[in-house]
C-alpha cells in the first residue's frame, strides 16, 4: 500500500483538526516544490467542511507569503450550481477560508458559471470543459493537477458522482451537468473521473465514523460504479487522509505512518 503510482496510500492524525493540518502542510510544500522553478501548478478543489478546514490552515502559514501564485491555477471538482453568495457554493468556501486572501490573479480562479450569468445547467458544464480545454495538454483536453482534493461522502460519492448513476461512467467528456442530485442542491456541475484520475497526485479526505464503510470498501477494491472513491487515482500518488473515527475498519497494515 506504499508503492507510487498505482496503489493507495492511508495517512491517519487523531482528530479533524490534526487531519487538517497535515494536509495544508503537504498541500504547501507540494505548491512551492511545483512553482519554485516557474512551473505552473493546477489544483483542483473540493467543498465541505474538510475541504474549507485544510484550507483555512494552509492560510495561517508563512509559506503562503513566498509562493508565487500567479503561477497557481485552483478548479473545483464539482460545483453546486447556485449564486456566488449561497453558503451551498464550494467556491464561496474556499474563497473565505483562502483564496481571497491570496495575491492572485482573478483568472486563476476558474469558478463554474452561475444562473443569474444567463446561461443554464448543459451551459455552464460546457463553458467549464472549454475552460479546462484552454490547458491541455496532448490528446488530453484538461489540465493535470498536481493536487487534487477529493472529499468522500458516506455513500462513497466523489465530486458529484453518485453510486449507481450514469455520471460516473462518462469517460467522453471532462464536466457533466448533474440533475436530481441525491444529495442537495440537486443541480450541479461535476468533473469526471478521466480528468480526476489525470492528476498527479489525488487526495481524498475525509473524517467521521460514518466515512468508515466508505473508505474500506474503496480500500478493497469494490466498484467504481457502486462505490465511485474506489475508482479515485492518481498517475503518482493516491492518498487517503482520515481521521482515527473514518479509519476505524482499516486495517493496520495499510497506514503508512512515514508519508
Amino acid at each position: 500500500m506504499k508503492v507510487q503510482g498505482s496503489t493507495k496510500t492511508v495517512v491517519v492524525e487523531p482528530t479533524p483538526a490534526a487531519l487538517a493540518a497535515r494536509v495544508a502542510d503537504r498541500f504547501l510544500a507540494r505548491v512551492v516544490a511545483r512553482t519554485r522553478n516557474g512551473r505552473l501548478a493546477h489544483i483542483c478543489l473540493t467543498g465541505g467542511s474538510m475541504g474549507g478546514a485544510v484550507l483555512a490552515a494552509a492560510a495561517d502559514d508563512e509559506r503562503i507569503r513566498t509562493i508565487d501564485w500567479s503561477l497557481v491555477h485552483f478548479w473545483w471538482g464539482d460545483e453546486r450550481f447556485v449564486e456566488l453568495d449561497d453558503a451551498d457554493r464550494n467556491s464561496r468556501s474556499s474563497r473565505e477560508a483562502l483564496l481571497d486572501r491570496l495575491s492572485i490573479p482573478a483568472e486563476n480562479i476558474h469558478e463554474i458559471a452561475v444562473p443569474s450569468s444567463g446561461v443554464g445547467l448543459d451551459e455552464a458544464a460546457a463553458a467549464y470543459a472549454d475552460d479546462l480545454a484552454r490547458f491541455g495538454r496532448g490528446d488530453e483536453p484538461w489540465p493535470s493537477f498536481a493536487v487534487c482534493f477529493l472529499g468522500v461522502g458516506p455513500d462513497g460519492h466523489i465530486a458529484s458522482l453518485f453510486p449507481d448513476r450514469a455520471e460516473v461512467t462518462v469517460t467522453d467528456a471532462a464536466a457533466l451537468p448533474v440533475r436530481n442530485s441525491p444529495k442537495p442542491p440537486p443541480e450541479r456541475v461535476t468533473l469526471t473521473r478521466p480528468v480526476l484520475n489525470a492528476s498527479k497526485r489525488v487526495w481524498l479526505v475525509l473524517t467521521g465514523a460514518d466515512k468508515a464503510s466508505a473508505l474500506g470498501l474503496a480500500l478493497a477494491g469494490a466498484s467504481y460504479q457502486s462505490v465511485p472513491a474506489a475508482g479515485a487515482k492518481g498517475r503518482r500518488r493516491t492518498v487517503f487522509f482520515v481521521d482515527e473515527a473514518a479509519a476505524a475498519e482499516v486495517s493496520p497494515d495499510l497506514i503508512d505512518r512515514d508519508y
